[in-house]
């Protein structure tokens, strides 16, 4: 873990960690700092709190020191001098006649540096108006290219909800939206209605778009066979993910079609048993249980009733095997000396009939 400060410069509603040292730094303090621009103003947003090492994009830097009132009045001498230099700047555009427009101004802090931020279709030679700057203000001029984003998050504005534009108020960086999304989330295509005051599709399209994604896995797909809880089989025609709900669209037993919403967690892909009215048993009619259907549906029947009530139990057919393995296996063989003939008096009876018709036989 490491002890860090949360810091936004002016323009920017990200935040920046930065080492806070030794330092007493509080929340709403101003820290000089050093970036990538050089010695800037900063903003304390976030007092000393402990971050995990990996959540931290290196190098983290060190502040320099407190801001003092001498670095408070040096920021607002900067600010008020910003204004004069947006005029200058656009005067010379003109006289050169540039295909350019001019967004904002800054000035450094130690007032070394003039960055004139601009927006263009293409690419423009603006290596002259750099020399007529550099000899009005005496400084390094820089000239930067930025989007139409950019532009509206330097100059913020109203959104069509009627808050203020999320690029200006919080949003740090710009993620990817495409019109997939606005009909994903089944919005007008209209170009007006789905697009900010940059002119690009509204960044608030990716708010949401997890939700929809996971509501659509969900859901059916329309065009699929699928079964309502009253046992009707149907059709899907149409997904609302906001309600959750699901249109099918059914023939009713008189032949007629029918558009029906269903919560789309009562619809099934396997038939249902219809849900009985109050006052009804739980149970189908007697009829339908004798025949084995309800609403069009087979119903698998059970064990025959006898007329005491109990279920009468339906005859297995046993092998001698499986008897004998019931009863504890084979039945040991009885001694032979022991054991009555059964097959003696058989074959006695049956010599005293041959012994009988040779008698008459002879003579």
């Amino acid at each position: 873990m490491k002890t860090v400060i949360g810091v936004k410069f002016r323009g920017v509603s990200k935040v920046y960690f930065f080492d806070p040292g030794e330092l007493p730094i509080q929340a709403g303090d101003g820290v000089i700092v050093e970036t990538s621009r050089g010695v800037e103003f900063g903003d304390v947003v976030q007092g000393p709190h402990e971050v995990e090492e990996g959540l931290i994009p290196p190098p983290l830097k060190t502040v320099e020191r407190i801001a003092t009132p001498a670095d408070h009045e040096m920021r607002a001498q900067n600010i008020s001098k910003e204004k004069g230099a947006y005029e200058i700047c656009q005067q010379k555009i003109q006289e050169r006649g540039l295909d350019m427009k001019l967004v904002n101004v800054e000035y450094s802090f130690n007032g070394s540096k003039v960055i004139f931020y601009f927006t263009a279709d293409g690419r423009v030679d603006f290596r002259e108006l750099v020399k007529d700057l550099a000899g009005i203000f005496k400084t390094r001029i820089e000239l930067r290219q930025i989007g139409v984003r950019d532009e509206a998050k330097m100059l913020g504005g109203l959104g069509s909800c009627g808050r203020p534009v999320c690029c200006k108020t919080f949003l740090a960086d710009f993620q990817p939206v495409s019109i997939k999304m606005a009909k994903e989330q089944s919005l007008s295509l209209s170009p007006t209605k789905i697009s900010g005051i940059c002119g690009r599709l509204m960044c608030c399209l990716k708010y949401e778009q997890d939700c929809y994604e996971s509501m659509r896995k969900q859901m059916p797909k329309p065009g699929k066979e699928i079964y309502t809880p009253e046992g009707m089989a149907g059709t899907v025609v149409e997904n609302n993910k906001k309600t959750k709900k699901t249109k099918v669209k059914m023939v009713l037993p008189d032949g007629s079609l029918d558009v029906r919403e269903y919560p789309f967690r009562e619809l099934s892909n396997q038939p249902q048993f219809p849900r009985m009215a109050e006052g009804q048993g739980e149970t189908p009619a007697p009829e339908a249980q004798a025949e084995g259907e309800t609403e069009g549906f087979l119903r698998p029947q059970g064990p025959a009733k006898r007329e005491d009530g109990e279920r009468a139990k339906p005859r297995r057919r046993r092998r001698g095997g499986q008897r004998a393995k019931r009863e504890g296996g084979p039945k040991p063989a009885a001694d032979k000396a022991d054991a009555p003939d059964k097959q003696a008096p058989a074959k006695e009876k049956g010599k005293g009939k041959n012994r009988a018709k040779s008698e008459e036989m002879q003579p």
